[in-house]
Order: structure tokens, then C-alpha cells, then sequence
């Protein structure tokens, strides 16, 4: 058994615990010994590696599972950690929010329950990954198309809930969800939207329904387990035009994304569009070694010398046209002028032997890859993880965001590799920290930058996101308004809706009462 325990549980009731669990699930199906355990850590921490491990993890198979698990935990005060089928690394991967926590690991629960062709819609359970929700459109012969995150593996329902995106024109994925059907602390079921109507047919084709609209309270929270989500599916365009422009200068950042505000507002680009630096891109083909050998970011010498070789642009700009062909080459011809109007621009709608662009065209017409992990080889160790501040898409803040990181980055002895990318009326900027984790100092250091963006990003106006687990609490303070209102808010559902705090306490910086004061 795992050396480990849940914070103020003793030995011998921690025993019977896991006693009950097996007679719930099984014993294959719960796991103690370090073996298994190891599975479950962020194998890319930047905290040390005695932090954050499980003390047991559970597999349940169905919701009559997870109710008799959820009183199992209420009744010795365990906590539990819930997790998809998504690795979530850059964000903590599959580990715990504290040591000690049992993780409730719904990988298990991966059956696709409905495809509806009529609608454009599935519903999932959330161990479905992205290749098995693709691979089975296939073999039925669907013509709906997938909106994957950039791993094959991620989970549809656990990106979903954690406010992911992706590269088609269903690219914000909690938007094309619709309808939940959720376990609460108290093993209470519920179904939102037209779910909660007894022989509703609806469920998954409007999300409205009489009453409060629940859904986004179970996204990025820990007030629910939820066990089944639907999710809007795109149809086969009639014609799909990818394309590829190079930018020469940095500074073109600012004018990249004026530009492309109207014509992501009104939908000329339905996609989203994404600006990726030089060293993301050139990480697909080439590694970091291969041109440089020193500490700290690359000379700027040694930037231009990666271009010029991979033919490649300070920004890489990405996106696509989807329709009838007379509406796509209409269209091309605004995008075209607009986005080439930038002197030394450069047009691609072609990169033979390119994995880059590549494994964009796949992405943007909803086909599941691993092409982006190369990315990880870019350094050497694997160490990475995300900071993702959003904003409105404005050419002044992008370039305002990109000079603040840029020069934090390299005041740490870090490359910047980033992107940016605009959904409808938002802009995600993710900037990849890469770092080899058996270096200390570089794994102490990509801590540290990461803390003072989290508070630089926040006295500009720029929240982020999504997070790792290490740094939800000092996001949630950032969130201050009214002296933190709304995570007073979050706090009191909390108390109400689990108040013996066995749900994923902490996450989001969501802590039951018995905890907070320990946060």
C-alpha cells in the first residue's frame, strides 16, 4: 500500500476504505501500490517530485459505481481527485491537487452512447478520447467531423469542462457542449438542459431549457462528477481551403491581429486563427541542439538562421475557409488581401515534406494527431508547462503580451515558443515554458517565471484560463474584484453542495471549509 494518506485519516479507517471500494469495484480496480500509483503524477512538474502523489486511485465502470464510491469517501472524509482520459500535461496531468487524495479515475466509463447524423451531435462518456470518438465516426461511415485539442488523446468531455479549444469552426468546445448529466457529493443524479424532461428527445440538440442554465457551473469546478456530455458535431464542409502566411518581423504581431479581428468577427475565417512564433514551429522538425549548444534564449542570429533554413516566418499564421466553393473563393479573396497586406508576408497553400503544416491541415478539418509533441524534444527532458492568458484579440495587447512575456522569458534564460490564437471575440495566448526537469535550477527557475507572469498578466488586465495545479490558487486571488466575490460565491455552492469536501477539493482554487484555512 501507498506510504501516503489522506491528510487526517488514520491508518486502520483508510484500510476499511479501501476495503469497501474493492467490494464497489472490484480489485483490479483499485489500485495501492506504487507501481500503478506512478501513473498517476505530473510526470513534468516543475515542483519537486514528492509532490502531489495519490495515496490510492479507484476505476469505477458506471454511475452505480461512482454513487457507491461517493459514499464510501463521505463516510471517512476522503478526498478524491476526479480525472478523464486526457493526460492534461502543461496543466498537472492526472495528479492529485494534494498529496493524499484518492483519485476517482473515470477511464473506464469510454462508451461513445450516441451519434446522431440528423443533428450533428454525440454523446460521451468522459473516458472517450478524440481518436476513439474519431475512429468510430469512420467505421459508421458519419459525415460529422471531430474538433480535436491538439493531442489525439485528450478527452472530448475533459477538455470540455476545462474550457479547452480547438483549430475547426466548433473550436470552443464548451460552447458546442450541450446537455450534462452529472453525479453529485451526495450520490444525487441530476441531467441538465432538456435532459431533466422525463422521455425528453432533445437532450443534446438545445442546451436551454426552464429555469437556470447549470452547465457551466460543473466546468472547471468541483461541485460534480460529471458522467455524460454531449457534444455538437460539424458536418462535412463541401470544400475545405487551408492556408499557411509567413511573417518576417515580430513587431508584425500588432498588425496580424487588427486585421484579423473583422474577419474573425464576422466570420469570413470560421476557424480558429492562430499566430505560432518561430521556435514552436521550427520544433516539429529541428531541436534546439541542432543549432545552439549555450545557456540561456537563443541569439538573434541564430532565430534568423532557423528561418531562412525551414522557411519559416518570426509568425506563422494558420487558417482555413470551409463551405461551397463559390462561398470559398469569394471569401479567400478578402482574406487574401487583408492578410497579405503585410509587407515581406509570404503565401503557402502547399509545404510538401512539412510536418508543421501538416499536422495544422489535419487539425483544421477535425483529424486527431500527436504531430505537436515533437515539441517536447525541443530541449531535451520533457519539462513544459503552459501559461495561458486570454484577452479580447487586439493587435496592441497581442504585441503588448508578447514583449512583457518575451522579456520575462529571457530575463529566466528561457526561449519564448508560443502562439497565439483567436476564437470568435477572445484571444488565447499559450506560452509553452520548456525546461529539462533533471536540471533543478531549470525546473526552479520555470517556477518562478511562472508565479511573476500569473501577477504581471493580472496588473495588465489579463487573466488566464486554465492553469496547473501548483499555481490555482494564486489565479483564483487574482480574480479579486469586490475582495474576491465571486470566489465567495464559489465557496458557499461548495459548502451547500459537498459540504464533507470529498470532490477534488482545491481545484480552481475551490476549497471546502475544513481546507480553506490550510490554502
Amino acid at each position: 500500500m501507498s506510504p501516503i494518506l489522506p491528510q487526517g485519516i488514520a491508518p486502520a479507517d483508510f484500510e476499511k476504505a479501501l476495503d469497501e471500494l474493492v467490494g464497489v469495484v472490484g480489485k483490479a480496480w483499485v489500485f495501492i501500490d506504487e507501481q500503478p500509483l506512478s501513473s498517476y503524477r505530473d510526470a513534468y512538474s516543475p515542483l519537486a517530485d514528492d509532490a502531489m502523489l495519490p495515496s490510492a486511485a479507484v476505476a469505477p465502470d458506471g454511475v452505480e459505481q461512482i454513487q457507491k464510491i461517493l459514499a464510501i469517501a463521505n463516510a471517512y472524509k476522503i478526498p478524491l481527485w476526479t480525472i478523464g482520459t486526457g493526460r492534461n500535461l502543461a496543466y498537472g496531468g492526472p495528479a492529485p491537487r494534494k498529496s493524499g487524495y484518492v483519485i476517482l479515475d473515470l477511464r473506464r466509463m469510454n462508451r461513445i452512447l450516441e451519434v446522431n447524423e440528423k443533428y450533428g451531435y454525440a454523446l460521451v462518456e468522459p473516458g472517450v478520447s478524440y481518436m476513439q470518438l474519431y475512429r468510430h465516426l469512420r467505421a459508421i461511415g458519419s459525415k460529422l467531423w471531430v474538433d480535436p485539442a491538439a493531442p489525439a488523446w485528450g478527452g472530448v468531455m475533459g477538455n470540455a469542462l476545462e474550457h479547452g479549444a480547438g483549430y475547426t469552426p466548433y473550436g470552443d468546445h464548451f460552447i458546442m457542449q450541450c446537455g450534462m448529466e452529472v453525479v453529485l457529493a451526495d450520490g444525487d443524479v441530476i441531467r441538465t438542459g432538456q435532459g431533466a424532461l422525463a422521455g425528453s428527445k432533445h437532450w443534446q440538440a438545445t442546451k436551454h431549457a426552464s429555469g437556470p442554465q447549470f452547465d457551466g457551473m460543473f466546468t472547471q469546478s468541483n461541485f460534480g462528477v460529471v458522467t455524460k456530455m454531449g457534444i455538437w458535431l460539424m458536418p462535412e464542409p463541401p470544400g475545405y481551403k487551408p492556408f499557411m502566411i509567413t511573417y518576417q518581423r515580430e513587431e508584425d504581431l500588432e498588425a496580424i491581429f487588427e486585421i484579423t479581428r473583422p474577419l474573425k468577427v464576422n466570420q469570413i475565417i470560421p476557424n480558429a486563427a492562430v499566430a505560432v512564433d518561430l521556435l514552436w514551429e521550427a520544433s516539429a522538425k529541428t531541436t534546439r541542439r541542432h543549432y545552439f549548444d549555450g545557456k540561456g534564449p537563443l541569439p538573434p542570429s541564430i532565430r534568423t538562421r532557423i528561418a531562412s533554413d525551414l522557411h519559416l516566418g518570426m509568425w506563422n499564421y494558420y487558417g482555413a475557409l470551409y463551405g461551397p466553393l463559390p462561398v470559398i473563393a469569394n471569401n479567400w479573396k478578402i482574406v487574401e488581401d487583408a492578410l497579405m497586406s503585410i509587407p515581406g508576408a509570404k503565401l503557402y497553400l502547399n509545404r510538401e515534406n512539412d510536418p508543421a503544416w501538416d499536422y495544422r491541415v489535419r487539425l483544421m478539418r477535425g483529424e486527431p494527431n500527436m504531430t505537436e509533441f515533437s515539441i517536447m524534444n525541443w530541449v531535451g527532458g520533457g519539462g513544459h508547462i503552459n501559461f495561458s492568458p486570454i484577452s479580447a484579440p487586439s493587435g496592441s495587447e497581442a504585441l503588448a503580451q508578447y514583449n512583457l512575456i518575451k522579456r520575462r522569458c529571457h530575463d529566466h534564460g528561457f526561449d519564448y515558443i508560443g502562439e497565439f490564437l483567436v476564437g470568435w471575440r477572445d484571444m488565447h495566448h499559450i506560452l509553452m515554458i520548456m525546461y529539462d526537469r533533471a536540471d533543478e535550477a531549470m525546473r526552479k527557475g520555470a517556477y518562478d517565471l511562472f508565479g511573476l507572469l500569473v501577477n504581471e498578466a493580472a496588473e495588465g488586465g489579463f487573466g488566464e484560463y486554465r492553469t496547473h495545479l501548483a499555481f490555482m490558487d494564486q489565479i483564483a486571488k487574482t480574480y479579486k474584484h469586490n475582495d474576491g466575490a465571486l470566489w465567495d460565491v464559489h465557496h458557499r455552492i461548495k459548502d451547500v453542495m459537498d459540504p464533507n469536501g470529498i470532490l477534488s477539493p482545491g481545484k480552481q482554487g475551490i476549497w471546502p471549509k475544513a481546507m480553506r484555512a490550510l490554502s
